[in-house]
């Protein structure tokens, strides 16, 4: 069978979320070849040539790139499948992006269905894309994967007829980077980097509504109170909608204790988050939550929603906090912070048991299984 895969999610340079998703499936299912190379050959169709960290490629593992960019997937990728002389029995799209008028089984990925119950944080051309796309995308895939158990139920809730045909397989961590063994130098070198002074309250994911930073920077405020050396560090890059988080920061005079680090390197992630007192998500709604375990894999205890799939990934290993009552995301962090040492390892224990659960061979394996099993 010739599968064909979009890596444009992957193929980009500064990765977050669905990025990170797209390149670790690549890999994996790279990795997996010695499995599948007498069954299957994998095409993976790019805009522009492989970054260099993409997977090398091989005699069953190769690129095709389709040089393009606006509408990329209905004047370039959706042609080429239809009249190509080399026909792919199967295209993936580790997105919910699917090529449009194909004449092959689709299998698609949704991270969540989150703009369908707060469309206001959303821009209207944006939301627009994503509920048709989306829609359009469930509705034509052969078979659809969700990334959680929480996405799956979103997905069966608002397209029932989907039920048998959405899988799910969870997102992972890279254990050889997010570890507990991470040097003080490290440490000390981000935390120089970033101009972090003192211990630091962790934050890190896109600046949008959705991420409800502005919660977080009200409960910090009341945190200030009791521990007024402390730092937040909020890292990641601007999504859309940020603006009223810096005007939040300036209204409540703490423009010299919150830090905005902007995006923040693959390389520099493992430090930040060991260097942490507490990793603090107060999200309304996550598919995943990928750095949720990158957190709890390098030994930071978290605070996270009860929301969308947080629960799910965290188990028994993180605090628990209503994303709608800043009381509670104050609690939660409070509760971490005046830990005795020993509560505050037995958490670290947990969590390193709970990142256990998750691999991205095991990811890949699933993904497989579940693109041969589609017809």
């Amino acid at each position: 069978m010739i599968i064909g895969i979009d890596g444009n999610e992957a193929n980009i340079k500064n990765r977050v979320g669905v990025n990170q998703y797209g390149f670790e499936i690549l890999w994996g299912i790279r990795k997996l070849q010695d499995e599948w190379k007498n069954k299957h050959k994998v095409i993976v169709f790019l805009k522009e040539k492989p970054l260099e960290d993409l997977p090398r490629e091989s005699e069953y593992f190769k690129y095709k790139v389709l040089p393009g960019k606006g509408m990329w997937i209905l004047r370039k990728l959706t042609p080429h499948l239809l009249f190509s002389k080399e026909k792919v029995d199967l295209f993936f799209s580790p997105s919910h992006y699917v090529p449009i008028f194909t004449t092959m089984p689709r299998v698609c990925s949704i991270m969540d269905l989150g703009f369908l119950n707060f469309s206001p944080q959303f821009k209207k051309l944006v939301l627009w894309q994503l509920k048709l796309w989306s829609a359009y995308s469930i509705i034509v895939s052969k078979s659809i994967i969700a990334i959680s158990n929480s996405t799956k139920q979103d997905i069966v809730r608002h397209f029932p007829f989907a039920s048998k045909k959405t899988h799910v397989t969870h997102l992972a961590y890279d254990a050889n980077k997010y570890k507990v063994d991470i040097s003080e130098i490290d440490v000390r070198r981000i935390k120089e980097k970033h101009t972090i002074v003192g211990d630091y309250i962790l934050f890190l994911s896109t600046l949008k509504p959705s991420k409800n930073i502005e919660s977080l920077v009200d409960a910090f405020h009341l945190i200030k109170l009791k521990y007024p050396e402390m730092k937040l560090v909020i890292a990641g890059k601007k999504g859309w909608m940020y603006e009223s988080i810096y005007k939040k920061v300036e209204k409540l005079g703490l423009e010299k204790n919150v830090i905005f680090t902007g995006f923040v390197d693959d390389e520099d992630k493992p430090a930040l988050f060991k260097g942490a007192k507490v990793f603090v998500l107060p999200s309304y709604w996550e598919g995943f939550g990928l750095d949720v375990l990158n957190s709890i894999a390098t030994g930071t205890p978290v605070v996270v929603s009860n929301a969308g799939s947080l629960p799910e990934v965290v188990g028994e290993a993180g605090v628990l906090i209503n994303p709608n009552d800043i009381n509670t995301i104050y609690e939660g962090i409070l509760k971490v912070l005046s830990m005795s040492d020993l509560e505050y390892n037995r958490v670290i224990k947990d969590g390193l048991a709970q990142a256990k659960k998750f691999s991205w061979e095991k990811t890949a394996r699933e993904t497989l299984k579940i693109l041969e099993n589609t017809k």
